[in-house]
């Protein structure tokens, strides 16, 4: 484990210690396909169907998170009930996205889960249920600081290069640069975090989310086969 800094928050020391796994999601090829303009139509609907069955659990992993907090983390309970009212409904918005691309929208929705997405949702769960739940904090760090750090820039090279409409990029879009206030927001707590277990359990989760969340991407179509499809 790399050497904490006298003076480093505990939000930058959770980027620090999970810089090799976020390098890990970063690097699957079909997030380079996406950002260098050479990604198809069939990854980015096999993006948003595995995003549906990930994102249609958020609010029920923040309300499981929240009646699990102990009355010492009341901070944290008034953040979930907030993250819990503006994540209402998202899931909703990737399938109004699936239809813009030419899908159909109940088709996704019945769709089974790739054995990627449903493993990350079940490690939260288990984390929130069996261990600690605020190490449920460390799939919160990687999904929003994930999207605001590639989402924006992956919708307009997206846009550019399928030529889609607006309308097929709303859940991206709302999960990039303009989330940046989200992110300073989690900051802030996480730099409340006092207990060194609490820590560690958010550290930990993390590092295994990107390294899900990478696997997920990796499942996608590459390029090549995507085209051949």
């Amino acid at each position: 484990m790399p050497t904490e800094c006298p003076n480093m928050s505990f939000h930058e020391r959770l980027q620090r210690e999970t810089a090799a796994e976020r390098a890990h999601l970063l690097s699957a090829p079909v997030i380079q396909d996406a950002l260098s303009g050479r990604v198809t139509l069939t990854q980015y609907r096999a993006f948003l169907e595995q995003a549906f069955h990930h994102v249609r659990h958020t609010v029920p992993l923040l309300m499981a998170c929240g009646a699990r907090l102990p009355a010492t983390h009341e901070s944290l309970r008034r953040a979930v009930a907030e993250y819990i009212e503006e994540e209402i409904g998202h899931e909703e918005w990737i399938l109004d996205d699936i239809v813009a691309c030419g899908g159909d929208r109940e088709t996704a929705r019945r769709s089974a889960p790739g054995l990627e997405a449903e493993l990350m949702v079940s490690y939260a769960y288990d984390w929130i249920a069996r261990k600690n739940p605020v190490g449920f904090f460390g799939m919160v760090h990687v999904l929003e600081g994930t999207s605001v750090q590639i989402a924006t820039t992956a919708a307009e090279r997206i846009a550019q290069t399928l030529h889609l409409p607006p309308a097929a990029f709303s859940y991206l879009n709302s999960h990039g640069s303009l989330d940046q206030d989200h992110v300073l927001f989690f900051a802030t707590l996480m730099d409340g975090l006092a207990d060194e277990e609490d820590r560690l359990a958010v550290i930990h989760v993390a590092r295994v989310m990107y390294r899900l969340y990478g696997d997920l991407f990796r499942a996608l179509p590459a390029s090549d086969q995507a085209l051949a499809a």
